[in-house]
């Protein structure tokens, strides 16, 4: 089986059992934008917590930029990393208003130029705003490719290097698709710590299962 044959049929199962819904809550894109923001080395479960009280007190775009820097602070400190993640937020809005007339871009270029974006939240806003063709390479992602062997060994835990792999093996109308999935599979099943690996639906095209499965036989 080839790897753009396995990733057809991990999609086709995936999509049996888990819907294609992003884990952040978000109404409006700059929203989203800034709710990816807060989701590194944070739960989305904890963001979604603290975007309901950031958004709820400041609205608008407007309001977020002239907001005090240190309540935006006080709001996101459960998110880790607030300090840094505040200042992006604020500096971010300004920008959005001032250079983008309030608009989110549409382009990669355009979206990491904004305070704090890097590679995957502008890909969760080109597929989920836009819907572009994208793979958001977040730790889900990263580790369940690896694990399935969708990915090469040199790609390791590289979100860029990942990205690229995933995007010759998985057909571009399903990439954003199969990362939310991804995201879903990776809480109920092949978790991080304690991977389900014996009820797993994806474990007879699993690299990694069936290389330990192998070593058993032999022991």
């Amino acid at each position: 089986m080839t790897k753009k044959e396995k990733g057809a049929e991990v999609v086709r199962i995936l999509k049996e059992h888990y819907p294609d819904t992003c884990s952040l809550d978000a109404k409006k894109p700059y929203e989203l934008l800034f709710a990816t923001r807060l989701s590194a080395q944070c739960t989305d479960a904890r963001v979604n917590l603290v975007t309901a009280v950031l958004f709820d007190r400041f609205p608008t775009l407007e309001s977020l930029a002239s907001a005090d820097l240190e309540e935006i602070c006080e709001i996101v400190k459960p998110c880790g990393l607030f300090r840094t993640k505040a200042n992006d937020i604020k500096n971010a809005s300004i920008m959005l208003l001032e250079q983008y007339g309030g608009v989110v871009p549409d382009t990669m270029e355009e979206l990491l130029k904004l305070p704090g974006i890097g590679r995957k939240t502008a890909n969760l806003i080109l597929s989920d705003v836009y819907g572009h063709p994208a793979i958001v390479a977040d730790t889900h992602c990263i580790r369940i490719s690896n694990k399935l062997g969708l990915t090469t060994k040199d790609c390791g835990k590289d979100p860029y290097k990942v990205e690229m792999a995933l995007k010759k093996v998985i057909e571009p109308t399903e990439q954003a698709s199969l990362c939310h999935r991804f995201v879903h599979f990776g809480r109920d099943i092949c978790t991080a710590r304690s991977p389900q690996c014996g009820i797993c639906p994806l474990n007879h095209l699993c690299a990694e299962h069936l290389a330990n499965e192998k070593k058993a036989k032999k022991a």
